[in-house]
């Protein structure tokens, strides 16, 4: 067995394999691909496991090819979607294509072995007539609703175009293989059916080709609800979508019962590393080590070591409640996604109410008495405090904070 594909089995990463020698043939290089649908111009969370997946297999000293459906995406994989996707226009997928090719260059560190396609170079030249001689008389009707991403939406209804994307994603496998003697596939469990579909065309074309298809889990929290989504939305790879910090806390807030697993999935540490911080959990989950490494780790590869340092002094300065070591450029890039409060008043008490940190003045008072309030780090004990530029960053940001974890962030107009 491949030290690779050990520590596949050990990530618990190996869903389905379509040979059970694969573990065989990768003691030996292999060109694989996977492939990117651009239905946004940024990736996800929930493509951060493929292309985990691919740097895997670079680092191992393997090839791997990104695809991009630069066709396809103008299709739409049926893939278990309860209706018919929206069909984005031709202007807007190649915008697509073009974000994500650079997003996964960068991630990737422009490997010497990784190579970027896009299916639109082969798919977009066939005409009508040879996709249905050379492509359609290979599946039969059968065969295509057979297989589950299909026979799903059936009673329902599917239109051809979405039917018909099982016969293009094979296309791809094909090209792929005829143009980089590609012989393994790679994707999330949802793409089982058009892998094998790809394999079928190219044994039928050439019966003599050995390729493989792997499939990896589909990530799901352990209360059974979706990784990746937000009351926002989805947690994006480009930080003008996602911040940073955002994207650091997203990680950090993992639960205790996930942490360990998206680790495995997620981040590139030795086993030895994994499996004490697993004990770590078990043993003293209060200290939340797993996921400060857990957010560390996957930050800085999305993002940098520079930035997810910048991030931890952001978090620092919010856990204390004093940002002022903080630059306006700094607040302005790491705190886009925290609720921000305004106010046009000088005196705390006033302030104190304006942004909800209390009910009453009677109330603001009290807090005040109690040495609750911290205006960036430094105690409030004057209920007559008034505000001054001396109290602001860049003369308008302050952080208020009252108790040990009741923080408000306020624009002072």
């Amino acid at each position: 067995m491949s030290k690779l594909y050990a520590d596949l089995e050990f990530r618990n990463l190996i869903n389905q394999v379509t040979h059970e020698n694969i573990d065989k043939r990768l003691e030996e290089p292999i060109t694989l691909y996977c492939g990117f649908d651009p239905t946004a111009d940024s990736l996800h969370i929930g493509h951060l496991l493929p292309i985990c997946m691919l740097k895997r297999f670079l680092d191992d000293g393997h090839k791997a090819i990104a695809l991009i459906g630069g066709a396809t995406g103008l299709i739409g994989d049926p893939s278990f979607k309860k209706d018919e996707r929206k069909l984005n226009t031709k202007q807007d997928v190649e915008y697509f294509v073009s974000c994500i090719e650079k997003q996964i260059s960068k991630l990737l560190n422009n490997n010497e072995n990784l190579i970027i396609e896009n299916n639109y170079n082969w798919i977009g030249q066939i005409n009508i007539i040879d996709f249905l001689r050379d492509y359609g008389k290979a599946f039969t009707i059968n065969y295509m609703i057979n297989k589950d991403c299909v026979a799903s939406r059936i009673e329902k209804g599917i239109s051809f175009t979405e039917f018909a994307y099982m016969i293009l994603q094979s296309i791809d496998f094909y090209q792929l293989n005829q143009k980089y003697n590609c012989q393994l596939q790679i994707g999330g469990s949802d793409q089982w059916g058009n892998i094998t579909s790809g394999l079928e065309l190219i044994r039928k074309n050439d019966n003599q080709a050995k390729c493989y298809g792997l499939t990896v889990p589909l990530v799901l929290k352990s209360d059974g609800t979706k990784f990746g989504k937000t009351e926002g939305g989805a947690v994006w790879l480009d930080p003008k979508k996602t911040s940073p910090y955002e994207f650091y806390q997203y990680f950090f807030n993992t639960d205790d019962k996930d942490v360990i697993k998206y680790i495995k999935y997620f981040t590139f540490l030795d086993q030895d590393r994994i499996l004490e911080l697993e004990k770590m959990t078990e043993e003293q989950p209060f200290k939340r080590e797993a996921q400060k490494v857990l957010a560390f780790e996957v930050t800085k590869f999305v993002h940098g070591e520079e930035i997810v340092n910048q991030v931890l002094k952001v978090n620092e300065c919010l856990f204390s409640g004093d940002i002022s070591n903080l630059t306006v450029e700094e607040i302005e890039t790491y705190f886009i996604d925290i609720k921000q409060y305004h106010t046009c008043c000088q005196n705390i008490v006033d302030i104190l109410i304006d942004v909800e940190l209390a009910s009453s003045k009677r109330e603001a008072r009290e807090f005040i008495s109690n040495n609750s309030i911290k205006i960036n780090g430094n105690l409030i004990t004057d209920e007559n405090y008034m505000i001054t530029n001396d109290d602001l960053i860049g003369d308008k940001y302050m952080m208020i904070k009252r108790g040990k974890k009741k923080i408000h962030f306020v624009k002072v107009d």
